[in-house]
């Protein structure tokens, strides 16, 4: 029986009759033969969440602490919501900021010129003939807009190449430099979103972590345990759990139970390889552990001091003038007949809000201006949360490359959250990250506190005894016998 099928027939027959089973209580609930009891026990382990144990008996204990609910599904689902919502907004502000560049930031700064220009030019002229020279000059800055905005957005431009070559993979064959070296050439596009928003990140790779317990599957002679998982992806021992078993499912493993309790999850169809390792090396290299990958907090914008001191100074520039047309009243009416030459005596008193040159550019660019900010006043707490992952990191360092070598201490694990942090932990920081872990607290006579994890002791010694006996005919895939070319 398939372990859906066998998942789907224990659920609905152990649902409300307690938390804790063993395979043999699930097969006598729902009638299921041991095998499919246990394989659909497996699938609903991943599924809900559910946690492995295993008794001094060597018996396996499949705990399902909330049951045959998903409690965690409306946290995930407004959450999720909460980071689509904010992956649409941030998708619009940077349609914004790109209209913006081109349309306000550099527009905007142009017209508010030739407007400064053409009114010098209209007040100062005495010539009647002359006075539509301030006019004149405001219709050819419109003309080297609309064209600058036609070559902007033009597939074909300069401009759009960087857009379009980083959207379609092309980016490394136009970003090479006329003097030899590989260098990405950022667009003024790219700086000014930088700006506001934040260097660009790579999108996840949504299998990463699953190809990291692969390869160390493969590394570790097809026999592995959880602080293996935990080793490579970082993952809290609640989360490595359901994950190994439907890894299981997915990659036919089956589950080996020491004497001393230890559990190992074997794939022996993984390593089935047609790759030669290298000379000296009977199995491939295991992938680096999370701690040897720090978190780093990225740059406020990424760009060089030019740069962010040309964009200050263009949105300063169309804040100070729209300041200026909001002071002065100088809606497009007003604007129209100054530049005609009436003097601004004659002119109406009131002549309305300026909107155009007035409410919006102002609007926009304090909004602009804001965005940095408010990141730069974030970062702090963006920082700390590093900080503290990578101090848990540390812990697991101390913890999983001493487990059943050395005695862990609790100034060990201090020194090292505190090394990886700079700061000195809590002590309850410390607890919970061994509660974690499954730990226990050891005081001595002399008063140091020690730490044992009888679950990562059993296991490793029960996965040292199984890599021993693990044969190394399971990776050789046998001689061809046929093939589709002769």
């Amino acid at each position: 029986m398939a372990a859906e099928k066998a998942a789907k027939a224990l659920e609905t027959s152990l649902s409300g009759k307690g938390t804790d089973f063993t395979i043999a209580d699930a097969a006598a609930k729902s009638g299921l033969p041991l095998r499919d009891a246990e394989s659909g026990l497996h699938a609903l382990l991943s599924e809900y969440r559910g946690h492995l144990r295993v008794t001094s008996e060597g018996e396996l204990i499949f705990i399902f602490p909330n049951g045959f609910t998903k409690p965690w599904e409306t946290r995930t689902r407004i959450k999720e919501a909460l980071d689509a919502t904010g992956r649409a907004l941030v998708g619009i502000g940077r349609f914004v900021v790109r209209a913006w560049i081109s349309v306000v930031l550099v527009g905007y700064a142009l017209l508010f010129l030739a407007l400064v220009i053409g009114l010098a030019f209209a007040r100062s002229s005495s010539d009647r003939d002359d006075r539509g020279l301030g006019s004149g000059v405001i219709y050819v800055v419109f003309r080297v807009i609309a064209e600058a905005l036609f070559w902007t957005f033009h597939p074909f431009s300069p401009f759009a190449h960087a857009y379009y070559d980083r959207a379609y993979g092309h980016a490394p064959a136009r970003a090479r430099m006329r003097r030899g070296r590989d260098e990405k050439v950022t667009g003024f596009y790219d700086k000014v979103n930088r700006f506001f928003f934040g260097p660009d990140q790579p999108p996840p790779d949504p299998r990463a972590m699953e190809k990291k317990i692969i390869a160390e599957i493969r590394a570790q002679k097809g026999r592995i345990g959880l602080a293996d998982v935990i080793r490579v992806t970082g993952l809290p021992r609640d989360e490595a759990d359901p994950l190994m078993s439907r890894l299981m499912l997915d990659y036919d493993g089956s589950v080996e139970v020491s004497d001393e309790g230890g559990i190992v999850y074997r794939f022996e169809a993984l390593r089935k390889t047609v790759e030669q390792a290298p000379r000296g090396m009977s199995e491939p290299a295991r992938p680096a552990p999370i701690w040897s990958r720090k978190e780093h907090l990225a740059p406020l914008t990424g760009n060089d001091a030019g740069s962010n001191l040309l964009i200050v100074l263009l949105n300063g520039f169309n804040l100070l003038m729209s300041l200026y047309v909001l002071g002065n009243g100088l809606t497009l009416e007003k604007i129209s007949l100054l530049l005609r030459g009436v003097p601004e005596g004659r002119l109406p008193p009131d002549m309305g809000t300026p909107i155009a040159l007035g409410v919006v550019p102002l609007v926009f660019s304090i909004a602009l201006f804001a965005l940095p900010l408010l990141r730069a006043a974030y970062r702090p707490f963006k920082e700390r949360r590093l900080a503290r992952e990578n101090a848990r990191r540390a812990v697991l360092r101390e913890v999983l490359t001493r487990v059943g070598k050395e005695p862990i201490t609790d100034g060990a694990l201090v020194s090292a959250w505190k090394e990886a942090s700079g700061a000195e932990p809590d002590s309850k920081e410390i607890t919970r990250e061994v509660v974690a872990l499954g730990g226990d607290v050891e005081e001595r006579d002399d008063g140091q506190v020690r730490y044992r994890f009888p679950d990562f002791e059993a296991e490793a010694a029960a996965l040292e005894a199984e890599r021993e006996a693990a044969s190394v005919e399971e990776a050789r895939v046998g001689k061809v016998i046929f093939s589709s070319e002769n």
